[in-house]
């Protein structure tokens, strides 16, 4: 495939403007010398089919769910439905301005608020702000609202969260960005927090401990009120990373066993399109206790209409600028009252079910970190195929490329060696999972057989193996027209 530069030619033209309808002005008296340029931009000149075929061509490339199965661990790579998109761009909701009166924007603000109360409810929590415009942000919001309320009462002090070693990444970034110092507590042996190294880490310094459940080994934390009860005592409050709630909702609520505050990604679990660098929205749901130091501004009742708010003393204050993506959380709700309780319910059980299935036809062929059922999402370890062919994870990952798909999440925990992290979501079916299922077992036996092809995969890409170190040091992102 050529570049569209290369593919362009001295007074080709896609579009023809317009004979202008105002008189014309010579920028170069509009201008400061500093801002114009002595040479014309260097853009290509193509007809209008070459550029849509270029475009649909690189289209065809392109890695995406409607596309591809994604079963990317931890980050739930699932169908949109498209009816949600299609509500997300109603005009009424689509073309309104943050900054326009509260009076002409009842229906949003109705709906903001009515959001955030589904989502307490799915919590079980007592108070929710969609404010975050993503997970880590929601993360963000979780972390300075615990500190505000040791501050509160008068213990600034308590400046230790305590972190599973089988953590998100963002989790201990979060805790540095608030200044709070991590803590870090291993994990037993069948891959959930050790409550003996958890005691030992607790004291008079604990402001609270973050906690993803299902974790990120795709294992419901079963000694949870166990894990709750042991920060409560010491003074801490108990934070969760919801980042998985797709594999609960439904079914347990973290409220009912002992979480404090908790983020939602809306942008995994509730349909909002994931992937590409965003948008996002990270709702963040808190107990009583934690009301009082939501950010602000916040949707109230004021006059028989409602209206946004700052008059909350207590707040850690405005997190992102207006009310964060709006539009996505538009989706949120669609797809919350699209599915009802019984809906969700049904999301989880499928994810678990999917997850489970593929667990089933892969565990014979490669290592399970931790052998026991999982939930929405698994992982596998390569150490022995890594062993016995010198065929490594990152390998397998490249090799499924060129079976069209995308590679799973991999080297993540960091506590599994050559981890393969995998989940398949409740949207695909069992065809599409027997199918990835076969293609894995076809990897294993190509590295066995053959271990160069799986080595110098992807073969069928326009950017074979990179240099992965020397791409990320010195890339080359922009075309240089040739000497």
């Amino acid at each position: 495939m050529n570049l569209v530069f290369e593919t362009s030619r001295p007074g080709r033209r896609g579009v023809q403007a317009p004979d202008l309808d105002v008189p014309e002005r010579d920028p170069r008296k509009l201008l400061p010398p500093s801002s114009l340029r002595e040479d014309p931009a260097e853009l290509p000149e193509i007809g209008e089919l070459d550029l849509v075929r270029h475009y649909t061509a690189l289209a065809h490339r392109n890695m995406s769910v409607d596309a591809n199965f994604y079963p990317l661990g931890s980050c739930t790579m699932k169908y949109n439905p498209k009816v949600h998109e299609r509500v997300a761009r109603f005009p009424g909701l689509a073309v309104l301005h943050p900054m326009q009166p509260d009076s002409t924007a009842q229906g949003m603000l109705a709906m903001i608020r009515e959001l955030e109360s589904l989502l307490a409810e799915i919590g079980g929590m007592d108070a929710c702000s969609v404010q975050p415009a993503s997970g880590a942000q929601g993360e963000l919001t979780g972390l300075l609202m615990i500190r505000a309320f040791h501050r509160d009462r008068g213990q600034p002090g308590r400046d230790e969260v305590i972190i599973p070693d089988s953590a998100h990444g963002t989790n201990p970034a979060t805790c540095t960005m608030v200044g709070l110092k991590a803590v870090e507590v291993a994990t037993n042996k069948r891959g959930c927090v050790d409550l003996e190294a958890l005691r030992k880490s607790v004291g008079s310094k604990t402001a609270g401990m973050m906690i993803t459940n299902p974790n990120t080994l795709g294992i419901f934390e079963e000694n949870i009120d166990k894990v709750a009860e042991i920060v409560h005592a010491a003074g801490g409050l108990m934070y969760m990373d919801g980042a998985n709630m797709n594999a609960l909702m439904g079914i347990a609520r973290p409220g009912d066993f002992g979480m404090d505050v908790m983020h939602y990604n809306l942008h995994k679990t509730f349909t909002i399109p994931h992937g590409g660098g965003g948008p996002g929205a990270g709702g963040v749901a808190v107990k009583k206790i934690l009301e009082p130091f939501l950010p602000v501004p916040r949707v109230i009742e004021k006059g028989g209409s409602l209206a946004w708010s700052e008059e909350f003393p207590k707040s850690v204050g405005k997190i992102t600028s207006y009310y964060g993506n709006v539009n996505n959380l538009v989706r949120g709700y669609t797809y919350i009252r699209t599915l009802g309780r019984g809906g969700l319910r049904r999301v989880s059980e499928n994810a678990v079910l999917n997850a489970n299935y593929l667990l089933a036809r892969l565990k014979r062929e490669f290592p399970v970190a931790y052998p026991r059922y999982c939930m929405h999402e698994f992982v596998l370890s390569g150490k022995n195929l890594a062993k016995e062919t010198h065929v490594r994870t990152l390998d397998v990952a490249k090799r499924l490329i060129d079976y069209g798909y995308h590679p799973p999440t991999i080297y993540f925990p960091l506590i599994v060696p050559e981890a393969l992290m995998i989940e398949p979501t409740e949207t695909e079916s069992r065809e599409t999972l027997d199918a990835f299922a076969d293609t894995m077992i076809k990897i294993k036996q190509e590295a066995q057989e053959n271990p160069k092809l799986v080595q110098e995969a992807p073969h069928t890409t326009p950017v074979k193996r990179l240099d992965e170190r020397t791409a990320a040091l010195q890339p080359k992102v922009r075309w240089t027209r040739p000497a």
